[in-house]
C-alpha cells in the first residue's frame, strides 16, 4: 500500500513526476478519460475566472481556497508540463507566500492548520527545489500543532497525535489531522534530504493512535461510545451523525459517517498500515456496505462534494478500482462517480452543493475546487 500511495497521490502530485498513460483504454473507461478531461478543462476556465486581482480565490481570510485552485489548475491533464506556469497560478503563488507568517504557517484569521495543509500541497505541485524552505517552514508549523495535552511524550489524552484548527478550535479532530498528514507524508522526503537540521518530523505513531481513537473498532479502540462496524467519527467522543443505540444490549455507540470515514481510510495509508490490518479491513467494509453516491452517508446532503473528493483520494491510495458491495455486487465506483460529478456541473463549469450549505458548500470556488479535484483523481488513476 505504501508503493501505492506513492504512484497515486505523490506522483499526481508534482509536476516533475507526473506519469503519463502507460497503456491505451479501452470501453467505459476510455470515454471517462475523455470526457473527464473535458470536463475538468471547463471547471478550471471558472476557477481561473474567479481569481481576485491580488491573486487569492475566495476567502482571503483562508488561503486554503488558493491552495485548491492551484491545485486544480496544475493538475489539469490538458496542462501542457513542459510549458510555462500559467499566469494566473503564479499569481496565486505570489499571493499564497505573502500569507506566510514568521511561525512558518500559511493563513489568514483562523483555521490556520487547515490552509497551511492545503498550501503545503500547493506549493509542492508547483515546485518541491523552489518551494522547498517555504515548504519546510509550513511543516514546522503543523508539526508544532500536533497535540500533545497530558504528560508530554506519553500520548495520554484522546486528542493526543492529532491536529486542530488551532486557536481557539485547538483540539485535534480526524478531517484536520487527514489533511496534515497528507502534506507531512507527501513532502517528508524533501524535509528528510534537504539537510535542513530545523526541518522537523511529526510523531507518526502518536497520529496513528489518535486517527485509531476515531474509529468504531473495539479491537483498537477502547474510548466510550465506541462502536464496532470500522466506520469513523469526527473526534473521539464526537460525531457529526449523532449516537445509536444497539436495540439488544442498550450500548450507546457514535454513529460514523462516509466522510469520515474516508478521510480515516486515508489516514491509515498515511500512517503506512496495509490491507491486512484489522483497522484498514474494517473501514473498507464499511465503506463497500454503505456505499452510494446519492448522499454522504449519516449526513445526507452535508459535505457531499467533501466526501466525494476523500472517496476518490482514498480508494486510489488503498488500490481499491473495484469495491463489494452487499450480497457481492462488484462497484465500479471510479465510472460511477465520474458520471455523478460530471452531471452536477453547472452551465458555466461550475458546481455547488445543492442539498445543503454546511461546510460552506454554497461556495461555487470551493465546491468547483473539490469536483475538480475529484476528477483529477480519476482521471490519473485511469492508465
Amino acid at each position: 500500500m505504501k508503493k501505492l500511495l506513492i504512484s497515486s497521490i505523490i506522483a499526481t502530485s508534482s509536476l516533475s513526476s507526473i506519469a503519463q498513460d502507460k497503456a491505451p483504454l479501452k470501453g467505459a473507461h476510455l470515454s471517462i478519460k475523455l470526457e473527464t478531461q473535458e470536463v475538468i478543462k471547463k471547471g478550471n476556465k471558472f476557477i481561473i475566472g474567479q481569481q481576485n486581482k491580488e491573486g487569492y480565490w475566495g476567502d482571503p481570510d483562508l488561503p486554503a481556497f488558493t491552495g485548491f485552485a492551484i491545485k486544480c489548475l496544475l493538475l489539469d491533464p490538458s496542462f501542457d508540463l513542459k510549458g510555462p506556469v500559467p499566469a494566473p497560478v503564479e499569481k496565486g503563488i505570489e499571493w499564497l507566500l505573502s500569507q506566510q507568517k514568521e511561525d512558518g504557517g500559511i493563513y489568514g484569521r483562523g483555521m490556520a492548520t487547515y490552509s497551511t495543509s492545503a498550501s503545503i500541497m500547493a506549493l509542492w505541485i508547483a515546485g518541491p527545489e523552489k518551494y522547498k524552505d517555504q515548504i519546510i517552514n509550513a511543516r514546522n508549523f503543523l508539526i508544532n500543532h500536533q497535540t500533545d495535552w497530558g504528560v508530554k511524550g506519553e500520548n495520554d489524552t484522546k486528542f493526543d497525535g492529532g491536529i486542530g484548527y488551532g486557536g481557539s478550535r485547538a483540539h485535534s479532530d480526524l478531517s484536520n489531522t487527514h489533511r496534515a498528514l497528507e502534506a507531512l507524508y507527501t513532502t517528508r522526503a524533501l524535509a528528510t534530504d534537504s539537510g535542513d537540521k530545523k526541518a522537523m518530523e511529526l510523531d507518526w505513531e502518536a497520529a496513528l493512535k489518535f486517527v485509531s481513537r476515531c474509529q468504531n473498532l473495539q479491537a483498537t479502540n477502547k474510548g466510550e461510545k465506541t462502536g464496532n462496524d470500522g466506520s469513523f467519527v469526527y473526534y473521539p467522543g464526537n460525531s457529526k451523525a449523532g449516537e445509536a443505540v444497539d436495540s439488544k444490549t442498550g450500548r450507546v455507540a457514535l454513529r460514523g459517517y462516509g466522510s469520515m470515514s474516508y478521510s480515516g481510510l486515508l489516514s491509515l495509508v498515511y500512517s503506512d498500515l496495509d490491507e491486512n490490518d484489522q483497522r484498514v479491513k474494517a473501514v473498507i467494509n464499511w465503506l463497500s456496505d454503505n456505499y452510494t453516491l446519492k448522499e454522504n452517508p449519516g449526513l445526507g446532503g452535508q459535505g457531499l462534494y467533501y466526501y466525494y473528493h476523500a472517496m476518490a483520494k482514498s480508494l486510489v491510495a488503498a488500490n481499491k478500482p473495484i469495491l463489494e458491495g452487499k450480497d457481492g455486487l462488484k462497484i465500479d465506483w471510479r465510472s460511477e462517480l465520474a458520471a455523478t460529478v460530471i452531471n452536477g456541473q453547472r452551465e458555466d463549469g461550475s458546481w455547488i452543493n445543492t442539498e445543503a450549505s454546511r461546510w460552506m458548500e454554497n461556495d461555487p470556488v470551493l465546491v468547483t475546487s473539490y469536483a475538480v479535484m475529484t476528477l483529477e483523481q480519476i482521471h490519473s488513476s485511469l492508465n
